[in-house]
């Protein structure tokens, strides 16, 4: 009689092992974020501005926000705002008024500043992990990401239509 054994611990799921991956980096990222009074929300949009080169139409920028960040029209041009309220972004670049929105020095310099004391934190931790396997790993989530990104989305619960 053959008998089959079940592993003690079941294999992961591709998005459970993202999803764990994620929320533990993301909290090890909110201490950063705390110790240098930045909000989430703030960094996030800093990063969206980098993805775009650091400078974007008014326009092109909200609508990466909504995309990316998931935020409605208005949350977008208040993250917005907030940047450049704040001195992080600025929507006057060098006198030229075609709506365009840059990163200020202040807000690369806060951008780096957690990058660096991320690194520090993650350093070790990614230093005994084969580079291949990183570079590896860092290719199969951008294309998990680019295929995940053509699929539309589905509408999401409301009381309505529940």
């Amino acid at each position: 009689m053959t008998s089959t054994q079940e592993s003690a611990q079941p294999t992961l799921l591709i998005g459970q092992a993202v999803g764990q991956a994620q929320a533990s980096l993301t909290r090890l990222l909110l201490g950063i974020l705390a110790e240098s009074g930045t909000a989430y929300q703030t960094y996030l949009g800093l990063q969206r501005l980098t993805a775009l080169g650091g400078r974007a139409t008014r326009e092109a920028y909200e609508r990466d926000l909504s995309d990316w960040l998931q935020l409605d029209g208005p949350a977008a041009r208040r993250l917005a705002g907030d940047l450049v309220t704040a001195g992080l972004a600025s929507a006057d670049l060098g006198g030229a008024d075609d709506g365009a929105i840059g990163l200020t020095a202040q807000g690369r310099a806060l951008r780096e500043g957690v990058l660096a004391a991320s690194a520090k934190i993650t350093g070790s931790m990614l230093a005994t992990i084969d580079r291949e396997d990183l570079e590896t790993t860092v290719g199969t989530l951008d294309e998990i990401t680019r295929r995940a990104r053509g699929i539309p989305a589905r509408p999401t619960a409301t009381e309505d239509n529940r």
